[in-house]
């Protein structure tokens, strides 16, 4: 058992685990122990201990899953550091414990709701597998919440690149665009956003490049053309030369 440093918050981690520390020190806390804080931090607010008990222990009976998760509190409390508060009824995550969905849930918020602040603009993970809630854990609850916080990141992404692209920070941009491509090449609103930094800065050749790379796969994949507005941002004739117009039709034709 991990000795406990003073004042530091007790931190818990899902999008690399579920991992468990104070401060930067890991906790070697029990598996059962460490999904149970997962499930009640996944749901950001008081969850059942009934209903914790059945979803974590679903293949046992009522007494057997209670006891269950009563065994996974006292192991969790036997730490000496609070990570789930025990109510009359219910349990939720302890209010000084740093849970990294909820910071990033935070960002994702104001960006989406265009309330960013400086520093959210900066915010971007190197590896498109930190995207990935709970990696190896396939419960239904946790496949459920997975593809929410994965969709609300890529919309939250979709936003810091329109944002970096709107302050000349093509850069930056083009890398989040890049990103999220990775993440889903099949989803449009990427593809958009890369296509979008290649004109922003007049590399038309780039961006006719990712738009048949998208199509090729699209038409591969799902047998479907990229909708129409996307091709019309590459092949509006007000917006770009000629020779590019013409070189492009004649690659989708």
């Amino acid at each position: 058992m991990s000795r406990v440093v003073r004042g530091s918050p007790p931190v818990l981690r899902l999008f690399s685990g579920p991992e468990t520390s104070l401060g930067a020190r890991p906790l070697r806390i029990p598996d059962t122990s460490k999904r149970l804080c997962a499930f009640v931090a996944v749901h950001q607010g008081a969850v059942s201990r009934r209903h914790a008990a059945g979803a974590l222990w679903p293949d046992c009976d009522d007494d057997r899953a209670a006891a269950n998760l009563r065994s996974a509190l006292w192991r969790l409390n036997g730490y000496g550091v609070r990570f789930v508060e025990t109510r009359r009824h219910a349990l939720a995550v302890a209010q000084n414990v740093v849970v990294d969905l909820d910071v990033v849930d935070d960002w994702a918020t104001r960006l989406i709701g265009h309330r960013e602040v400086p520093e959210d603009l900066a915010a971007a993970p190197r590896d498109v597998n930190a995207l990935e809630l709970l990696p190896g854990l396939s419960d239904d609850w946790v496949l459920f919440e997975r593809e929410r916080i994965r969709q609300r990141l890529l919309h939250a992404f979709e936003a810091q690149s329109r944002r970096l692209l709107a302050r000349d920070r093509y850069a930056e941009a083009l890398d989040v665009a890049l990103l999220i491509v990775c993440a889903d090449p099949l989803r449009e609103t990427a593809q958009r956003a890369l296509i979008e930094c290649h004109l922003a800065e007049h590399n038309l050749a780039e961006a006719a490049r990712a738009y048949m790379r998208y199509r090729s796969l699209l038409q591969r994949e799902l047998g479907a053309e990229p909708d129409a507005s996307l091709t019309e941002l590459v092949v509006h004739p007000s917006q770009h030369p000629s020779q590019h117009r013409e070189l492009v039709r004649l690659r989708i034709s």
